[in-house]
C-alpha cells in the first residue's frame, strides 16, 4: 500500500500505475522527472504517491542498462525505436523492479506489466510478456 500526502491509500497496482504514467509521460520531453511529477500531480487524486515517485525516479537512473537489458532480447533487426513508448515504459518498469526492488517477486512484476499492456496497448502483452520471461531466464541460467 502506498499513501500520499492527502492520505489516499493506494494499491501497489496503483501505485505502479502511476509510476508507469509518470515514466511515458517523460518519454515526451526533456523535462526533469520533478517537473513531470508537478505537472501531472493533479491528475492523481491525492497526487502521486511516493513510491511512484520513488520507482520512477530510481528506473530514470538506470534507464541506459535497463534499455541495454531489453535490447538484448529484441529480435534481430529491431531497436528500441521500433517498440511502442507503451510497452517500452511498461518494460523499463518491469525491468526496474525486477533487478532492483528484492520485495516485489518476480512473477509480480511480470504479471502486472502483462496488466498494464492488455490496459494500455492494442494486442501487445504477449510481447511484453515474452521479452520479460526471456530477461528472467536468462537470469536463472547465470545463477546456475
Amino acid at each position: 500500500m502506498c499513501q500520499n500526502e492527502n492520505e489516499v491509500k493506494l494499491s501497489r497496482s496503483e501505485s505502479r500505475e502511476q509510476a508507469f504514467m509518470l515514466l511515458f509521460a517523460k518519454t515526451f520531453g526533456e523535462e526533469p522527472l520533478e517537473a513531470v511529477i508537478e505537472d501531472n500531480a493533479e491528475l492523481f487524486e491525492g497526487g502521486v504517491c511516493g513510491y511512484a515517485q520513488a520507482v520512477a525516479a530510481g528506473m530514470e537512473a538506470v534507464q541506459d542498462e535497463i534499455d541495454a537489458d531489453i535490447s538484448r532480447f529484441l529480435k534481430k533487426g529491431w531497436s528500441l525505436s521500433r517498440i511502442s513508448r507503451t510497452s517500452l515504459t511498461i518494460l523499463r518498469l518491469a525491468l526496474y523492479e525486477i533487478k532492483y526492488l528484492d520485495s516485489i517477486p518476480e512473477s509480480v512484476s511480470v504479471n502486472e506489466a502483462v496488466e498494464l499492456a492488455k490496459k494500455y496497448t492494442i494486442d501487445e502483452s504477449g510481447f511484453v510478456n515474452g521479452i520479460l520471461g526471456s530477461f528472467i531466464r536468462s537470469r536463472e541460467g547465470e545463477k546456475k
